[in-house]
């Protein structure tokens, strides 16, 4: 038998978290019939990984992200899944994802995004950021070794969601740029098939990786994770430099592009540093880009911290919306009126979203234009 991820798994797996209801109808009945899956933990792949030079003495230096690893044999990467075995830089993680899952794509978050779809969501394991709130801690901060990785090379991966009706593939959960063979390879076939891919990323990487990622995604959203680069490096271990840097990158590009923004009692709900946030989000991208403004639940080392207040979170919008942002939006509070797209010129509601119900009130999704007065919503929305 075959240790690939085959259709009867595959399906098996989107069923665990909910069909492709709106995209793949009649799923569920597909979703018994997967074959051969291989779910053994320790399952890895050794495929040549890219981004790196060979030096002195059998040596790697990796090259993916300013912490530039250097690594003798038998080494790992901080991100733990990226290994040299004899002087040659391999990836344990393509085609080995840790985590599959349909879901809306308003979970991303991606809210100007193709709207009430559901997208196939995948992410290894490894992070080469620590970010001490992290929702997946359990294989984002695992090796692949200790990782249940299902079997799932590019083409077998596209061709499945091509067969099932899909009509995206997001990159999420822990941090694609530090699985970027398997994610390149795997969003070039996707586009040949018509798919499209969204990332979902820390935006921790060196510049030829963001640009190469650039050059095959679709969409990308980038956790804006602090203002201030005492409390970014706090929460991940990193320098802001960087991810600022890959923001400005996206935005160059004809990528869509949004921004996310956890907001944590304590470090990032100050109202100075929303306001610092909001305006260099304008003064670098404009101030049509989509932020999430998200709450806060205790996870990981931050497990001592309360959830953030629904008062903490209404604050902090209405800083960035007078800041100058134009479409600032609310994750994690479950019907709250800001998770629905207005009209910045009649007000008009023209996205309705209640969790992750979604219903056109006033949007011509051809034009991008309010149905009532004609204004353009920017987005990708068919």
């Amino acid at each position: 038998m075959s240790d690939r991820l085959g259709r009867r798994e595959f399906l098996g797996v989107c069923a665990r978290a909910g069909a492709f209801a709106a995209v793949l109808p009649g799923a569920e009945g597909l979703l018994s019939s997967l074959s051969g899956v291989h779910r053994t933990v320790g399952d890895v792949a050794s495929e040549p990984a890219r981004y790196w030079e060979a030096l002195d003495g059998g040596r790697v230096q990796c090259g993916i992200c300013p912490r530039a690893c250097l690594l003798a044999h038998g080494e790992r990467g901080f991100c733990g899944n990226r290994l040299n075995v004899n002087g040659r830089l391999i990836t344990q993680v393509y085609g080995r994802p840790a985590l599959v899952r349909a879901e809306a794509m308003e979970k991303g978050p991606f809210f100007h995004f193709l709207p009430a779809t559901q997208t196939l969501a995948l992410g290894t394991a490894g992070c080469n950021l620590d970010c001490g709130y992290c929702q997946n801690w359990e294989f984002a901060r695992s090796t692949p070794d200790q990782t249940d990785n299902k079997n799932l090379p590019p083409r077998d991966l596209v061709d499945q969601v091509v067969a099932l009706n899909g009509r995206s593939i997001t990159f999420t959960y822990s941090e694609p740029i530090t699985a970027i063979e398997y994610v390149m390879d795997t969003a070039t076939y996707a586009r040949e098939q018509g798919l499209q891919v969204a990332i979902k990323t820390g935006g921790y990487g060196n510049t030829e990786a963001i640009q190469a990622l650039c050059s095959v995604a679709d969409a990308i959203n980038i956790d804006f994770k602090a203002a201030d680069p005492d409390v970014y490096r706090e929460i991940t271990t990193a320098e802001i430099d960087t991810m600022l840097a890959t923001i400005r990158t996206v935005a160059a590009t004809n990528v869509w592009l949004e921004l996310t923004n956890l907001v944590v009692p304590g470090y990032n709900d100050d109202d100075a540093m929303v306001r610092q946030m909001a305006e260099w989000i304008i003064a670098n991208c404009g101030a049509d880009i989509p932020l999430h403004m998200s709450r806060f639940f205790p996870k990981y080392r931050f497990r001592s911290i309360d959830p953030t207040p629904r008062e903490t979170l209404l604050r902090v919008r209405r800083v960035a919306l007078d800041s100058g942002l134009t479409y600032v939006y609310l994750g994690n509070m479950g019907g709250d009126p800001a998770e629905s797209t207005y009209c910045p010129k009649c007000w008009m509601k023209v996205i309705e979203r209640v969790g992750f119900r979604v219903t056109n009130k006033g949007l011509d999704l051809q034009t991008s234009k309010c149905v009532k007065c004609g204004y353009t919503i920017p987005g990708v929305w068919t």
